[in-house]
């Protein structure tokens, strides 16, 4: 089934508005921001969504997925959850993986139960293991980000109950945090050559691609309500090696700001949208979809 999963390019067009699509601690939670004013969605933080999403097997979401995840969701556990139980998950990968071949690490409890370590990889194994089995995802996402520089707004939160014994209402002083307009760009690849070592399946690729328009529509918080996927692009080539630069996909349909982009943004017609890819490179590759439309 490995052999099934295709060599792919892929590229979320992300649009912020009014929102936080991802908190710094460094810096008491701003949106990430670096020093030239762009601004960042970090990789982990886009799948904690997608992680997120496929954790939950009550949900309507995953309950509405095709019946093949839903009558086998056990392998759709996620490694990376929270109060995860390290002794217990070591034992699902063998007694002795030190002493455990790559054909026996595959066929554990582990690989069969961990979606998220399947796709992505994982660093579990780093410590005390066998470090051959799994070293990298077939999937990796790169940090988003902003075509333009982003405002950052902050305001104080005030609350009518009182958080103190003498006081009857409180403040957050500049709790509030968000970027007021901002288009970002998030590349994606999928990588068939270390399927054989993970364990990945089309199957496991095919639910990401099932995740992914669903991530922040499906996750909304207080400081972030509207965060718009405009694009999840997903381009196939025509082998597994690769049959065209990535930087040449991503570049063609990567929008193009209008007017200074030196400055903010403040809505989505400041840019030029790219709706396919120029003929000479839809040449190159066997499919090009839009995620979001299919």
């Amino acid at each position: 089934m490995n052999s099934e999963i295709k060599r792919a390019t892929g590229l979320l067009v992300i649009e912020v508005v009014n929102s936080n699509a991802n908190g710094d601690p460094d810096r008491e939670s701003d949106p990430r921001q670096r020093p030239n004013g762009l601004g960042e969605i970090s990789p982990v933080s886009f799948k904690r969504k997608l992680r997120d999403l496929a954790e939950d097997h009550d949900s309507l979401f995953f309950q509405s997925l095709p019946q093949t995840y839903v009558s086998n969701s056990e392998r759709y556990s996620i490694l990376e959850s929270r109060g995860r139980d390290l002794k217990s998950i070591t034992g699902e990968m063998s007694n002795d993986v030190k002493n455990f071949d790559q054909k026996g690490f595959l066929e554990s409890t582990f690989v069969r139960k961990y979606w998220d370590a399947r796709v992505f990889g994982n660093t579990f194994l780093e410590k005390g293991a066998n470090k051959g089995f799994i070293k990298t995802g077939v999937v990796q996402f790169g940090v988003g980000v902003s075509i333009s520089p982003v405002n950052v707004i902050r305001h104080t939160n005030t609350k009518k109950a009182g958080v103190q014994e003498d006081k009857q209402g409180g403040m957050a002083p500049l709790a509030f945090r968000i970027v007021e307009h901002g288009v970002y760009c998030m590349p994606f690849f999928v990588n068939p050559n270390y399927a054989a070592k993970t364990g990945c399946t089309k199957e496991d690729i095919d639910l990401l691609k099932l995740l992914i328009p669903r991530a922040y529509d499906l996750n909304r918080s207080a400081i972030r309500t509207d965060v718009r996927i405009r694009h999840a692009w997903y381009i196939e080539h025509l082998n597994a090696l690769g049959s065209c630069p990535d930087y040449l996909l991503l570049e063609a349909l990567t929008p193009k700001r209008i007017g200074d982009g030196t400055i903010a943004s403040t809505s989505w017609d400041d840019y030029e949208d790219k709706a396919a890819l120029p003929e000479e490179l839809q040449a190159k590759v066997s499919s090009v979809s839009d995620l979001m439309l299919v």
